[in-house]
């Protein structure tokens, strides 16, 4: 045994060549150029494009384009001032063009949850040389967060504005002619020399950094190609590839989880026949065992929650408590199942002696395999089946499972903005957060989000189940990688080599 954990750990984890990562995905979803990233894509982009900030590995905010900053006293205004560096064709980097480049980012996101976070931003001013103002409307303790987002680099024409080079290769060109999987899944990260990233030069600096390589795999392949000893990181894991990796005792060097804030749960996406009534969307939500649920797959972190907001964040007044804590699972399928009964009654014109049925669209994978089969089975107590829509578009429920940009109620509550016409939404809830940002006074600002919890609660148009879960698998050699709430893990750190 020892003999052959010995040679797993030396396998594919050598210090002196590239660091070979896997990206759970597609080739087009991680190497675009769009404004809206799949998971692996944000890794990508922060490390090929700086923000004026960005998120490190335990995830706080650090400098990049901007080496300093300093909010106003009265938290409306935040001061930028850029490094000594140029855009990547060589001109100038001036607060103008810092500016302008940040507003085509912010511009791009409309229509976007994000879009929403960023409301506060009232404008952002080019000062003198390389410092730029962004003004709010109020107080805004989390848009450092914001800023870090790699939704929000500042891009230019000529390259890469981050601390790394991509350099996107093919398998081969007959592959890539015959349309192979294979082909253009593959790219290369080099470093830019320090100057180039804003760092005084040093000598042999190379001697203390690693090339990246990249393939983006679908997490089975990824799975093999860890086992094999052939990559030393697979990064961007979620629930449904979760039932491929070894979650024994002898994983536990190798499997990272993130314990996030998020949401994961139903969104109701259409408000016809039996869900547009409130009471049966309210059964749907009590009728659902969430430990039950999470305990099929025989990991931690994963914790129930019956709010919209995840429990437990940072200032989380308490106004708020778990639904049904007076009734135990077997009452609340019983006054499920008579709500669903009556309805159907009364307004299905169906055979009622067959389970009512409703669609979901979800992401394909033998975790979220196993939890449509435990939720039809858990449904099908109160009189309902659940199958996969054909359709994204035609679905009645859609499972939401995303992390949490910054951990505060007002995330979570802009996912469901009746503006971005996702499903169901609730308008008196909106309202509440609009009236929220208003106010200057943190506490009141708190007690009104939890009012528009409260509200949104209450319309049951998102069924919550408990909170996203993130894995990563990670080789004993790879240094920089460290667990934190919001399951990114950037490049560069893990391509340094320690001094």
């Amino acid at each position: 045994m020892a003999i052959c954990l010995a040679m797993v750990t030396a396998c594919g984890s050598s210090d002196d060549g590239a660091l070979d990562v896997v990206l759970i995905g597609t080739p087009e979803s991680v190497y675009t150029q769009d404004l809206r990233l799949s998971p692996g894509a944000q890794i990508l982009r922060a490390a090929t494009q700086g923000g004026l900030v960005a998120l490190d590995a335990h995830g706080e905010v650090v400098p990049a384009l901007a080496e300093t900053w300093l909010p106003t006293e009265d938290g409306l205004s935040y001061i930028f001032r850029l490094r000594d560096i140029p855009w990547p064709d060589g001109s100038e980097m001036t607060a103008a063009s810092a500016r302008a480049a940040l507003e085509r980012a912010i511009g791009g996101l409309e229509g976007t949850a994000l879009a929403q976070d960023l409301a506060p931003i009232e404008e952002v001013r080019a000062m003198a040389g390389r410092v730029i103002e962004i003004r709010l409307s109020a107080p805004e303790p989390d848009l450092l967060k914001l800023l870090a987002q790699s939704e929000l680099a500042l891009r230019h024409e000529g390259g890469f504005t981050g601390p790394m080079i991509l350099t996107r290769e093919t398998a081969d060109e007959e592959n890539a002619e015959e349309g192979d999987a294979a082909a253009g899944r593959f790219a290369r990260l080099d470093f830019k020399p320090p100057l180039e990233r804003g760092m005084p030069m040093a000598d042999n600096w190379q001697d203390h950094v690693r090339e990246v390589e990249i393939t983006v795999a679908q997490a089975r392949e990824a799975i093999v190609m860890f086992e094999a000893g052939d990559v030393e990181l697979v990064l961007a894991g979620d629930l449904g590839g979760l039932p491929l990796v070894d979650t024994g005792p002898l994983s536990s060097g190798t499997l990272r989880v993130d314990a996030t804030f998020g949401l994961f749960g139903l969104h109701v996406r259409r408000d016809g026949g039996l869900l547009g009534n409130n009471g049966v969307r309210e059964a749907l939500a009590m009728a659902i065992d969430r430990e039950g649920l999470l305990a099929t797959f025989n990991i931690g972190g994963l914790v129930p929650t019956t709010r919209p907001v995840s429990p437990g964040l940072p200032g989380d007044p308490g106004f708020i408590a778990e639904r049904w804590r007076d009734m135990v699972l077997a009452e609340r399928r019983q006054e499920a199942a008579v709500r669903i009964d009556a309805w159907r009654r009364q307004f299905d014109d169906g055979d009622l002696s067959q389970p009512a049925r409703l669609t979901i669209t979800m992401g394909e994978g033998p975790g979220w395999d196993r939890l449509l089969q435990e939720l039809d089975a858990q449904m099908a107590q109160i009189g309902i089946t659940i199958e996969r829509s054909e359709t994204a578009r035609t679905a009645d429920l859609a499972l939401m499972d995303k992390i949490a940009r910054y951990p505060a109620p007002r995330w979570f509550l802009n996912q469901f903005h009746c503006g971005l016409e996702l499903g169901l939404c609730s308008e008196a809830a909106d309202e509440l957060v609009a009236q929220a940002m208003q106010q200057m006074d943190l506490s009141a600002r708190a007690s009104l989000m939890a009012q528009a919890e409260a509200e949104l609660m209450a319309e049951n148009v998102y069924i919550p189940i408990g909170a996203p879960l993130r894995w990563s698998l990670v080789r004993g050699g790879v240094e920089g990688f460290e667990a934190n709430i919001y399951g990114f893990h950037p490049l560069p750190p893990m391509a340094q080599r320690p001094r």
